[in-house]
Protein backbone atom coordinates (compact mmCIF):
# COMPACT_ATOMS: atom_id res chain seq x y z
CA UNK A 1 0.00 0.00 0.00
CA UNK A 2 2.85 2.43 0.95
CA UNK A 3 4.56 1.70 -2.33
CA UNK A 4 0.84 2.20 -4.36
CA UNK A 5 0.75 5.50 -2.83
CA UNK A 6 3.73 6.87 -3.44
CA UNK A 7 3.49 5.68 -6.90
CA UNK A 8 0.58 8.01 -6.86
CA UNK A 9 1.88 10.87 -5.04
CA UNK A 10 4.48 10.82 -8.25
CA UNK A 11 2.44 10.74 -10.95
CA UNK A 12 -0.06 13.52 -9.54
CA UNK A 13 3.61 15.51 -8.96
CA UNK A 14 4.61 15.19 -12.13
CA UNK A 15 1.07 15.88 -13.72
CA UNK A 16 1.23 19.25 -11.72
CA UNK A 17 4.76 19.93 -12.85
CA UNK A 18 3.98 19.10 -16.75
CA UNK A 19 0.80 21.38 -16.70
CA UNK A 20 2.41 24.36 -14.63
CA UNK A 21 5.49 24.03 -17.55
CA UNK A 22 3.20 24.29 -20.51
CA UNK A 23 0.88 27.03 -19.12
CA UNK A 24 3.94 29.03 -17.93
CA UNK A 25 5.52 28.47 -21.67
CA UNK A 26 2.28 29.34 -22.91
CA UNK A 27 2.25 32.49 -21.10
CA UNK A 28 5.86 33.75 -21.60
CA UNK A 29 4.82 32.94 -25.76
CA UNK A 30 1.19 34.33 -25.69
CA UNK A 31 2.22 38.09 -23.48
CA UNK A 32 5.89 38.70 -24.53
CA UNK A 33 7.36 36.69 -27.43
CA UNK A 34 4.39 37.38 -29.80
CA UNK A 35 3.43 41.10 -28.97
CA UNK A 36 7.26 41.72 -29.19
CA UNK A 37 7.96 39.75 -32.40
CA UNK A 38 10.53 37.86 -30.36
CA UNK A 39 11.08 34.91 -32.69
CA UNK A 40 13.93 32.91 -30.61
CA UNK A 41 13.70 29.83 -32.39
CA UNK A 42 10.98 26.72 -32.96
CA UNK A 43 7.30 26.66 -33.48
CA UNK A 44 6.55 29.91 -31.76
CA UNK A 45 9.16 31.78 -33.52
CA UNK A 46 8.16 30.52 -36.88
CA UNK A 47 4.30 31.24 -35.97
CA UNK A 48 5.54 35.10 -35.29
CA UNK A 49 7.66 35.30 -38.72
CA UNK A 50 4.88 33.98 -40.57
CA UNK A 51 1.97 35.56 -39.10
CA UNK A 52 3.69 38.86 -40.05
CA UNK A 53 4.36 37.85 -43.24
CA UNK A 54 0.77 36.70 -44.34
CA UNK A 55 -1.40 38.37 -41.78
CA UNK A 56 -2.86 35.59 -40.23
CA UNK A 57 -3.32 35.05 -36.30
CA UNK A 58 -0.38 34.04 -34.57
CA UNK A 59 -2.35 32.34 -32.03
CA UNK A 60 -3.90 30.25 -34.57
CA UNK A 61 -0.56 29.38 -36.37
CA UNK A 62 0.71 28.21 -32.97
CA UNK A 63 -2.16 25.54 -33.07
CA UNK A 64 -1.86 24.89 -36.51
CA UNK A 65 1.67 24.08 -36.83
CA UNK A 66 1.88 22.01 -33.19
CA UNK A 67 -1.24 20.07 -34.26
CA UNK A 68 0.59 19.31 -37.61
CA UNK A 69 3.72 18.19 -35.85
CA UNK A 70 1.63 15.99 -33.24
CA UNK A 71 -0.06 14.49 -36.61
CA UNK A 72 3.38 13.61 -38.38
CA UNK A 73 4.02 12.19 -35.20
CA UNK A 74 1.38 10.07 -34.78
CA UNK A 75 1.86 9.36 -38.69
CA UNK A 76 5.34 8.01 -38.70
CA UNK A 77 5.73 7.31 -34.36
CA UNK A 78 2.59 5.96 -33.38
CA UNK A 79 2.02 6.10 -29.88
CA UNK A 80 6.17 6.87 -29.55
CA UNK A 81 5.21 10.41 -29.53
CA UNK A 82 4.01 9.81 -26.10
CA UNK A 83 1.27 10.61 -23.73
CA UNK A 84 3.43 13.96 -21.94
CA UNK A 85 4.34 15.41 -24.88
CA UNK A 86 0.48 14.92 -26.56
CA UNK A 87 -0.81 16.59 -23.08
CA UNK A 88 1.34 19.17 -22.93
CA UNK A 89 1.54 20.00 -26.54
CA UNK A 90 -2.72 20.31 -26.34
CA UNK A 91 -2.31 22.09 -22.84
CA UNK A 92 0.26 24.43 -24.92
CA UNK A 93 -1.55 25.36 -27.59
CA UNK A 94 -4.76 25.61 -26.07
CA UNK A 95 -3.84 28.07 -23.18
CA UNK A 96 -2.25 30.30 -25.89
CA UNK A 97 -5.87 30.71 -27.25
CA UNK A 98 -7.29 30.66 -23.81
CA UNK A 99 -4.80 33.71 -22.68
CA UNK A 100 -5.84 35.64 -25.98
CA UNK A 101 -9.58 35.37 -25.48
CA UNK A 102 -9.36 36.61 -21.87
CA UNK A 103 -6.84 39.22 -22.35
CA UNK A 104 -6.54 40.39 -26.33
CA UNK A 105 -3.55 42.17 -27.14
CA UNK A 106 -3.64 44.25 -30.28
CA UNK A 107 -0.87 44.44 -32.21
CA UNK A 108 2.33 46.80 -31.50
CA UNK A 109 0.96 46.98 -27.91
CA UNK A 110 3.02 45.25 -24.91
CA UNK A 111 2.29 44.60 -21.62
CA UNK A 112 4.79 46.90 -19.81
CA UNK A 113 6.52 48.92 -22.87
CA UNK A 114 9.65 48.24 -22.16
CA UNK A 115 11.21 46.07 -24.63
CA UNK A 116 14.22 44.81 -21.93
CA UNK A 117 11.67 43.84 -19.54
CA UNK A 118 9.87 42.00 -21.94
CA UNK A 119 12.68 40.40 -23.25
CA UNK A 120 13.63 39.38 -19.70
CA UNK A 121 9.98 37.90 -18.86
CA UNK A 122 10.27 36.14 -22.63
CA UNK A 123 13.46 34.24 -21.50
CA UNK A 124 12.53 33.86 -17.82
CA UNK A 125 9.33 31.98 -18.55
CA UNK A 126 10.42 30.49 -21.68
CA UNK A 127 13.14 29.11 -19.46
CA UNK A 128 11.18 28.08 -16.61
CA UNK A 129 8.77 26.22 -18.99
CA UNK A 130 11.37 24.41 -20.29
CA UNK A 131 13.19 23.20 -17.55
CA UNK A 132 9.80 22.05 -15.53
CA UNK A 133 9.09 20.12 -18.88
CA UNK A 134 12.41 18.30 -19.59
CA UNK A 135 12.44 17.47 -15.30
CA UNK A 136 9.41 15.19 -15.97
CA UNK A 137 10.50 14.42 -19.94
CA UNK A 138 7.49 16.29 -21.24
CA UNK A 139 7.69 18.74 -24.25
CA UNK A 140 5.41 21.07 -25.91
CA UNK A 141 5.68 19.43 -29.19
CA UNK A 142 6.86 21.19 -32.41
CA UNK A 143 10.23 20.42 -33.46
CA UNK A 144 10.83 18.07 -30.86
CA UNK A 145 8.41 15.77 -32.70
CA UNK A 146 10.13 16.40 -35.59
CA UNK A 147 13.55 16.27 -34.31
CA UNK A 148 12.49 12.35 -33.29
CA UNK A 149 10.66 11.70 -36.77
CA UNK A 150 14.28 12.49 -38.02
CA UNK A 151 15.85 10.57 -35.65
CA UNK A 152 14.00 7.55 -36.95
CA UNK A 153 14.95 7.92 -40.40
CA UNK A 154 18.14 9.67 -40.54
CA UNK A 155 21.70 9.15 -39.13
CA UNK A 156 22.21 13.09 -39.59
CA UNK A 157 23.28 15.48 -36.03
CA UNK A 158 19.82 16.34 -34.94
CA UNK A 159 20.66 18.18 -32.63
CA UNK A 160 22.99 20.75 -35.28
CA UNK A 161 20.03 20.63 -37.79
CA UNK A 162 17.40 21.93 -35.13
CA UNK A 163 20.54 24.56 -33.89
CA UNK A 164 20.65 25.62 -37.31
CA UNK A 165 16.76 25.89 -38.04
CA UNK A 166 16.73 28.03 -35.09
CA UNK A 167 19.51 30.35 -36.41
CA UNK A 168 17.47 30.69 -39.49
CA UNK A 169 13.97 31.40 -37.94
CA UNK A 170 16.32 34.19 -35.43
CA UNK A 171 17.77 35.64 -38.43
CA UNK A 172 15.19 35.92 -40.43
CA UNK A 173 13.68 37.87 -37.93
CA UNK A 174 16.43 40.77 -39.27
CA UNK A 175 14.28 40.62 -42.43
CA UNK A 176 10.78 40.42 -41.56
CA UNK A 177 11.24 43.07 -38.49
CA UNK A 178 13.83 45.22 -37.96
CA UNK A 179 17.42 44.81 -36.75
CA UNK A 180 16.14 45.99 -33.02
CA UNK A 181 13.96 42.89 -33.17
CA UNK A 182 16.77 40.77 -34.39
CA UNK A 183 18.79 41.31 -31.60
CA UNK A 184 16.50 40.76 -29.18
CA UNK A 185 15.70 37.38 -30.71
CA UNK A 186 19.33 36.26 -30.20
CA UNK A 187 19.52 37.58 -27.11
CA UNK A 188 16.51 36.41 -26.22
CA UNK A 189 17.78 32.45 -27.05
CA UNK A 190 20.80 32.77 -25.61
CA UNK A 191 19.34 33.99 -22.57
CA UNK A 192 17.41 30.94 -22.10
CA UNK A 193 19.45 28.01 -23.75
CA UNK A 194 22.01 28.67 -21.02
CA UNK A 195 19.00 29.41 -17.96
CA UNK A 196 17.20 25.83 -19.20
CA UNK A 197 19.84 23.92 -17.65
CA UNK A 198 20.43 25.97 -14.70
CA UNK A 199 16.41 25.40 -13.99
CA UNK A 200 16.72 21.68 -14.45
CA UNK A 201 19.87 21.51 -12.28
CA UNK A 202 18.05 23.69 -9.42
CA UNK A 203 15.03 21.35 -9.79
CA UNK A 204 16.73 17.93 -9.46
CA UNK A 205 19.57 19.25 -7.02
CA UNK A 206 20.02 17.00 -4.35
CA UNK A 207 22.55 16.41 -1.47
CA UNK A 208 25.13 13.16 -1.03
CA UNK A 209 26.35 12.58 2.13
CA UNK A 210 29.66 10.78 3.53
CA UNK A 211 29.63 10.38 7.15
CA UNK A 212 32.47 8.96 8.93
CA UNK A 213 31.08 7.78 12.55
CA UNK A 214 31.55 4.84 15.33
CA UNK A 215 27.84 4.80 15.79
CA UNK A 216 26.73 3.42 12.00
CA UNK A 217 23.65 1.36 13.23
CA UNK A 218 21.90 4.48 14.84
CA UNK A 219 22.68 6.69 11.60
CA UNK A 220 21.68 4.06 9.49
CA UNK A 221 18.35 3.48 11.30
CA UNK A 222 17.61 6.98 11.28
CA UNK A 223 18.07 7.12 7.79
CA UNK A 224 16.14 4.33 6.93
CA UNK A 225 13.01 4.79 8.96
CA UNK A 226 12.74 8.59 9.88
CA UNK A 227 13.82 9.43 6.37
CA UNK A 228 13.09 6.87 4.60
CA UNK A 229 15.90 6.62 2.68
CA UNK A 230 18.78 3.85 2.18
CA UNK A 231 22.49 4.16 2.17
CA UNK A 232 25.77 1.83 2.40
CA UNK A 233 27.96 1.25 5.00
CA UNK A 234 31.83 0.14 4.84
CA UNK A 235 34.33 -0.40 7.50
CA UNK A 236 37.60 1.80 7.28
CA UNK A 237 40.42 2.65 9.82
CA UNK A 238 41.45 5.88 11.47
CA UNK A 239 45.01 6.99 9.46
CA UNK A 240 45.75 8.82 12.22
CA UNK A 241 44.27 7.32 14.91
CA UNK A 242 44.00 3.52 13.96
CA UNK A 243 40.63 3.27 15.29
CA UNK A 244 38.01 1.25 13.12
CA UNK A 245 35.73 3.79 11.60
CA UNK A 246 32.31 2.61 9.85
CA UNK A 247 31.63 4.94 6.58
CA UNK A 248 27.92 5.86 5.33
CA UNK A 249 27.38 6.70 1.95
CA UNK A 250 23.43 8.42 1.07
CA UNK A 251 22.15 10.35 -1.15
CA UNK A 252 18.86 12.61 -0.37
CA UNK A 253 17.18 15.98 -0.48
CA UNK A 254 18.54 19.30 1.11
CA UNK A 255 15.87 19.45 3.88
CA UNK A 256 16.72 15.75 4.59
CA UNK A 257 20.69 16.00 4.58
CA UNK A 258 20.39 19.12 7.62
CA UNK A 259 18.37 16.56 9.74
CA UNK A 260 20.62 13.83 8.96
CA UNK A 261 23.93 16.28 10.17
CA UNK A 262 22.16 17.54 12.82
CA UNK A 263 21.14 14.11 14.29
CA UNK A 264 24.71 12.28 13.32
CA UNK A 265 25.93 14.97 16.30
CA UNK A 266 23.69 13.62 18.56
CA UNK A 267 24.68 9.91 18.34
CA UNK A 268 28.57 10.60 17.84
CA UNK A 269 29.70 13.94 18.47
CA UNK A 270 33.16 12.76 17.01
CA UNK A 271 31.85 11.94 13.25
CA UNK A 272 33.03 13.12 10.30
CA UNK A 273 30.16 14.57 7.92
CA UNK A 274 30.93 15.88 4.34
CA UNK A 275 27.64 17.10 2.41
CA UNK A 276 28.39 17.46 -1.54
CA UNK A 277 25.75 19.45 -4.00
CA UNK A 278 24.35 16.98 -6.52
CA UNK A 279 22.05 17.38 -9.75
CA UNK A 280 22.47 14.35 -11.63
CA UNK A 281 22.07 11.25 -9.44
CA UNK A 282 20.52 8.39 -10.91
CA UNK A 283 18.92 4.87 -9.62
CA UNK A 284 15.87 3.80 -7.34
CA UNK A 285 14.20 7.14 -5.69
CA UNK A 286 15.78 9.65 -8.11
CA UNK A 287 16.24 10.05 -11.82
CA UNK A 288 15.69 7.30 -14.27
CA UNK A 289 18.48 7.05 -16.37
CA UNK A 290 18.44 8.00 -19.78
CA UNK A 291 16.94 11.39 -18.24
CA UNK A 292 18.50 14.37 -17.32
Amino acid sequence: MKIQAKINRSIIIEFFILTAGSVITAAGVYFFKMPNHFSMGGFSGLSILLAELFSINTSLLVTVLNLLSLAVGFLFLGWGVGGKTIYCTLLYTGMVNVFEWIYPIDAGTTLTGEVVLELVAASLLGAVGAGLLFKCGGSTGGTDIIALVLRKFTSADISFCMMIADGLIVAASFFVFDVKTGICSIIGMLIKTSLVQTVVDSLNRRKSLIIITTAPHEIVTYITETLHRSATIWDAQGAFTDTDRAVIFSAMTTYQAAKLRDFAKTVDEHAFVTINKTSEIYGKGFLPFGRN
